[in-house]
C-alpha cells in the first residue's frame, strides 16, 4: 500500500521523518514529495534514506540534477499509484495554495491530481494560524473532503506560546491509518473471502460466467487484511491484482470454488461470501469444439452446489456467516429471504440495475440485512468503503454474541 507523504518549508518539516517512520512500521510504502522551501529545514537525502525512493521536488528537475522527476507527468503516475497523501507539516501558504487550487509546484500539483483522501497537518505560528484567511482556507479543504488534523497548542519555534504547533507524529499517523482503514480490530481473525464470478465449460472453448469482476470480493479481502485478520481467499477468474493475503486459491468452477471453500472453513471465523456463484451448469461439456454446421446444441442444464447454504450448514459455534445478494427487482425482500432461509447472521443486498451498483464498477449501493432484523441502507461509495462498512456490522456482530454467550 502506498502512500505519499507532503512536506512544506516549516520549522517543524524535521518531524515528518518521524512520521514516515511510523506509517513504514505499518507496513505502508511511502513516497516523499517536498516543496523547495522545506530543503532548507530537512534534506531530500534524508528521506530517501529512509524510504529508499527519491524524492520529489521539482516538477521538472532543479539546476543540479537533483530530486528529478523521470517524465513531465509523474506527477499523474503518483496520484495514481498511492491510496493517500498526507501533508506534514502544511504551512499557510501551502493551505492557501490547495484552497484556491494553485498548483505551481510538485506538491501542489499532486494535490489536484490525485483522487486518493488527503490528510494535512498544519503547522504555523499562532497569528497565522488564527488569521481569518487560514480560517476560511481550512474550512474550504474541510468541505471538500480534506481530514484536518489540527494542530496542538504550546511553546512555538518563534517564542510564542498558542496554537500552531504541529500535531505529533503519531497523530499524525493514526489519521493516515483511519482513513485507510488500517486498524486492529479484526487482528486473531481468519477471514474466508469468495470472491469473482465461476466459469461452467459448455466445451472445451466456451463457458457460461457472468459480469462479477471480483472487485467486490477483492476489496473484502483487502479491507479485513488491513484491519490485521488472516485472510484466505477463494477466487474465480479475475483479472485484478490480489492482496498480500496468508492463502490465494484460484478456481474457475462452482464446484471447484465449493470444494476450496468447504476445504478452508474449518479455518474460518468469518466467512464472507461475495462470489457471483453460477446457479446452474451444462449437465455434460462437449469434448472439443461444438461446429456451428451441427446447428444449435440442445443444452441441459443442472443445479451447481448452493455453496452458501452448504457453508452455513458445516457452520461450527462462533462462526460469523455474510452472504450476498445483487438483485434486479424485489430487492430487500429476496435478501431477506436469502437471509433467514440459510441461517445467515449478515446478508448485504444490492440492486444490480442501478447505475454505480453491482457488477464491473467501482462503486456499490448496498444494504445491510442483519439476522436481528436490523436494515441499514448505505449511500453509494467505493466498495473498499463497503467492505469497511459489513466489516463494522461484522465486529458488531462479534460483540453481540459475546455478549449473549452465543
Amino acid at each position: 500500500m502506498r502512500v505519499a507523504v507532503g512536506v512544506s518549508g516549516g520549522i517543524a518539516a524535521y518531524k515528518a521523518a518521524e512520521l514516515v517512520r511510523l506509517l513504514q512500521a505499518k507496513g505502508l510504502d511511502v513516497q516523499v514529495v517536498m516543496t523547495r522551501n522545506a530543503r532548507e529545514f530537512i534534506t531530500p537525502l534524508t528521506f530517501a534514506a529512509l524510504t529508499g525512493h527519491k524524492v520529489i521536488v521539482d516538477m521538472f528537475g532543479d539546476a543540479q540534477g537533483s530530486s528529478n522527476v523521470d517524465s513531465a507527468i509523474e506527477h499523474i503516475a503518483v496520484a495514481q499509484a498511492i491510496e493517500a497523501f498526507v501533508i506534514a507539516p502544511a504551512t499557510a501558504n501551502v493551505l492557501a495554495k490547495m484552497a484556491q487550487g494553485v498548483a505551481d509546484d510538485f506538491l501542489t500539483t499532486l494535490c489536484l491530481a490525485t483522487r486518493a483522501p488527503v490528510i494535512v497537518a498544519p503547522a504555523m505560528n499562532v497569528n497565522m494560524w488564527e488569521h481569518a484567511a487560514t480560517h476560511q482556507n481550512v474550512e474550504t479543504l474541510r468541505q471538500r473532503g480534506v481530514r484536518i488534523v489540527d494542530p496542538g497548542e504550546g511553546y512555538l519555534a518563534c517564542g510564542m506560546t498558542g496554537a500552531g504547533r504541529l500535531a505529533s507524529p503519531e497523530a499524525i499517523a493514526r489519521a493516515v491509518f483511519e482513513t485507510l482503514g488500517l486498524r486492529d480490530d479484526l487482528a486473531g481473525e481468519t477471514v474466508l473471502v469468495t470472491a469473482g464470478p465461476t466459469e461452467e465449460p459448455v466445451d472445451s472453448v466456451r463457458y457460461l460466467s457472468n459480469r462479477s469482476s471480483g472487485k467486490m470480493g477483492y476489496a473484502l479481502a483487502a479491507a479485513s487484511l488491513r484491519r490485521g485478520a488472516k485472510v484466505l481467499l477463494v477466487s474465480g477468474p479475475t483479472h485484478i491484482e490480489p492482496p498480500e493475503v496468508a492463502v490465494l486459491d484460484r478456481v474457475r468452477t462452482a464446484e471447484e470454488m465449493a470444494q476450496a471453500a468447504l476445504r478452508h472453513l474449518s479455518e474460518a471465523t468469518i466467512v464472507l461470501m461475495a462470489a457471483a456463484v453460477a446457479d446452474f451448469r451444462p449437465a455434460t461439456a462437449r469434448a472439443g469444439k461444438i461446429k456451428k454446421q451441427e446447428g444449435v446444441p440442445a443444452l441441459e442444464f443442472e443445479p451447481t452446489t448452493d455453496i452458501l447454504a452448504e457453508v452455513a450448514r458445516r457452520r461450527r459455534q462462533g462462526q460469523i456467516i455474510v452472504g450476498f445478494a445483487a438483485e434486479a427487482e424485489n430487492v430487500l425482500e429476496n435478501a431477506a429471504a436469502k437471509l433467514h432461509s440459510k441461517h445467515l447472521d449478515l446478508i448485504v443486498a444490492n440492486d444490480v440495475s442501478q447505475d454505480g451498483a453491482g457488477f464491473d464498477v467501482d462503486t456499490n449501493i448496498v444494504t445491510l440485512l442483519s439476522s436481528d432484523g436490523r436494515q441499514e441502507a448505505l449511500e453509494k461509495m467505493s466498495k473498499l468503503d463497503v467492505a469497511n462498512r459489513v466489516l463494522d456490522e461484522v465486529t458488531e456482530l462479534r460483540k453481540r454474541k459475546a455478549a449473549s454467550g452465543r
